[in-house]
């Protein structure tokens, strides 16, 4: 059942203040409203995005992962909309926290890969919270820009009244940049510190008495690995042959590459989901203790999928980097009690760029006049919902053919410039810079890098230009992306291409920059 989203906004909102405004009853008898009584008056929900970073689909224990210990994401599992085929817009991260902010697929605004900027002239969520009567805060990785005050690309730019944010990853004892300031070392494991802010920010927000909307984007599990003592103790258990397997990543104590045996890998990793999962449950534990947890909807999901050096039995393809399932597929919760009153499940396919017009739905705000990839998840909620209206889009742009020295910056390259160290060293340096460049004119090398399209039963994968390079599955029938039907279904086959290559010509037109005109 397919149900416009712009029809579906009044029906929607009429049930939701309904439901609320049982939740908050009063005497009907009365024949004023005393100061009390306008005091309990439904409210609009407040919002947290909460994102763990290269958190893959199967690294939970309510996906039937083995080892892992993560007892709150499971409780919210079970208690909320467990979203079955979720998806993140992009199989690396800075693109898909760009999907969250803009409800667009970030090959629309150049940011292409990690370190690739935002523009300036998005228009973010939190600008459409804002004009809602939101009070915005971001904690944690941003990774679309600096977070410093000069940048036009960092978080109070796009929206938000305060922040406390990494220009990319961190792990304990983050040095962080609060609302622009100076970088400042917070000693602590790191999202317990995300958390934390959090709770005073949600503070401040009942001391202006405001709705509160807040995104939570965590350090973890992102490598290098550092983990708590009591966390790693619950995965010493772990089989013995993982010694004699060495996986790549980042030396903790050099910065630079190394390899280390995937079993000391997999324990401090695992140690990082199982920290980050108990400060999820410290921030539900205080929403139920102020009364707030009722009308909250926390939403919960992965940025890409496990990187190489985290793997281990995965029963789907690919990892982060490729747009199989094993780099796109992530965790997806939705925690509502006012309007999730019990626990289910869907198969639909959703996707990182349905918060931004999910969240517009909500609040009563129209979307911004461009091109918008994600949709409206409100009927889904409500169960109202059966099929996706429209595919989703997978593009690894191909960065090799934009030179840095025949482009425009978009941006002055000194306004790029990161100010947050992080373990890793890239480029000689332990700091981040970002890039972003003008387009304007599109050319048929624009349209190489690995891409894919997925209706609601199957998904076409062309890894490159050549005839060869096509895999069509079912969904349905083979989750694991094993059986290549392109033969068995040509038609099908040509008909998601055509699609592809629609959809693409819309993408590069908004690269060039027609969507601020």
């Amino acid at each position: 059942m397919k149900v416009s989203p712009d029809n579906f906004r009044s029906s929607f909102q009429l049930f939701f203040w309904t439901l609320i405004a049982s939740i908050a009853a009063v005497s009907c008898n009365a024949p004023e409203q005393s100061s009390a009584e306008q005091a309990s008056a439904p409210q609009p929900p407040n919002v947290i995005l909460l994102m763990g970073d290269d958190h893959g689909w199967e690294e939970t224990a309510y996906n039937g992962h083995e080892y892992l210990y993560t007892p709150v994401l499971d409780e919210m599992a079970a208690n909320g909309l467990r979203l079955d085929r979720f998806y993140s817009a992009s199989p690396v991260c800075s693109p898909t926290r760009g999907s969250v902010i803009t409800g667009r697929h970030p090959n629309r605004y150049g940011t292409f890969t990690p370190n690739w900027s935002i523009r300036p002239e998005e228009v973010s969520i939190a600008q459409i919270m804002r004009d809602a009567g939101y009070y915005n805060a971001h904690f944690g990785k941003w990774h679309l820009g600096p977070v410093k005050a000069a940048s036009p690309t960092n978080p109070g730019a796009m929206g938000f009244d305060t922040w406390l944010s990494h220009d990319n990853f961190f792990e304990m004892d983050p040095v962080l940049v609060r609302d622009g300031g100076e970088p400042f070392m917070i000693k602590g494991e790191s999202s317990e510190i995300l958390i934390d802010e959090a709770i005073q920010f949600i503070e401040q927000a009942e001391q202006q008495g405001k709705p509160f909307f807040a995104v939570v984007w965590f350090g973890s599990p992102h490598e290098p690995y550092v983990g708590l003592e009591k966390d790693m103790a619950l995965y010493e258990n772990l089989p013995d042959s993982l010694s004699e397997q060495y996986v790549r990543l980042t030396s903790v104590k050099t910065g630079k590459a190394s390899e280390q045996p995937l079993d000391s890998v997999l324990q401090e990793r695992y140690a990082e989901i199982t920290a980050m999962d108990r400060a999820i449950g410290k921030l539900r534990d205080y929403l139920a203790e102020k009364g707030k947890k009722e009308n909250t909807l926390l939403w919960y999901c992965g940025d890409n999928g496990v990187p190489t050096s985290g793997l281990f039995n995965s029963p789907i393809r690919g990892h982060k980097g490729m747009t199989y399932e094993g780099g796109v597929r992530v965790p997806g919760l939705i925690e509502w009690p006012a309007a999730i009153p019990e626990g289910k499940s869907t198969p639909l396919h959703t996707v990182t760029s349905d918060m931004l017009p999910t969240l517009a739905a909500l609040t009563g705000q129209s979307l911004p006049n461009r091109p918008i990839d994600g949709i409206n998840l409100l009927p889904l909620i409500q169960g109202e919902m059966q099929e996706r209206p429209e595919p989703i889009y997978f593009w690894d742009f191909e960065t090799s053919h934009i030179s840095d020295t025949d482009t425009v910056p978009y941006i002055d390259p000194e306004l790029q410039q990161g100010t947050t160290p992080l373990v890793k060293m890239m480029n000689g340096k332990y700091t981040r810079s970002f890039r972003n460049f003008h387009h304007p004119t599109v050319t048929e090398e624009d349209y190489q890098g690995e891409r894919s399209v997925l209706d609601n039963r199957y998904k076409l994968v062309i890894s490159g230009m050549e005839e060869g390079s096509r895999e069509l599955f079912d969904m349905i029938n083979d989750p694991q992306e094993q059986n290549n039907l392109i033969d068995q279904e040509p038609e099908i086959a040509a008909r998601m291409e055509q699609q592809m290559r629609s959809w693409q010509e819309s993408i590069l037109k908004s690269l060039t920059g027609a969507d601020y005109e």
